[in-house]
């Protein structure tokens, strides 16, 4: 994997939790009937106006970045590596058996002559 790699999909884990850390901070739609009853809403830590567009903007920053880094590292993970080793880029001919001639002394082999097989009966 390479150093880009490596960066981008760091960046993309620490894009991903902050995105899942702004969406679990957002209040649901059912908290704006409850503020409306006097369910606590004045006590925010963003003001009495609520957290909705600093937290929604946040939201819509992270999740194009989330975006972009997922297409970033499929595009990366598509292409294919060059190859480093010159083994790798070396074509070895393979030569037949037919070419290959038995050493000089090297007999045929029969059954008698492998190891732990008996030789054959002759049929009758």
């Amino acid at each position: 994997m390479t150093t880009l790699n490596t960066l981008l999909l760091a960046g993309h884990v620490v894009i991903a939790a902050l995105l899942i850390g702004t969406v679990l901070l957002q209040r649901g739609k059912g908290a704006d009937a409850g503020a409306g009853f006097g369910a606590g809403g004045s006590g925010t830590v963003f003001g009495a106006r609520g957290s909705a567009s600093f937290l929604t903007r946040t939201t819509a920053v992270l999740a194009t970045l989330f975006f972009v880094t997922s297409l970033s590292l499929a595009f990366l993970g598509s292409q294919r590596p060059v190859s480093s080793s010159i083994m790798e880029t070396t074509e070895v001919p393979v030569e037949s058996q037919s070419e290959i001639a038995p050493a000089p002394g090297d007999a045929l082999m029969t059954d008698g002559d492998l190891p732990g097989i008996p030789p054959a009966e002759p049929a009758e």
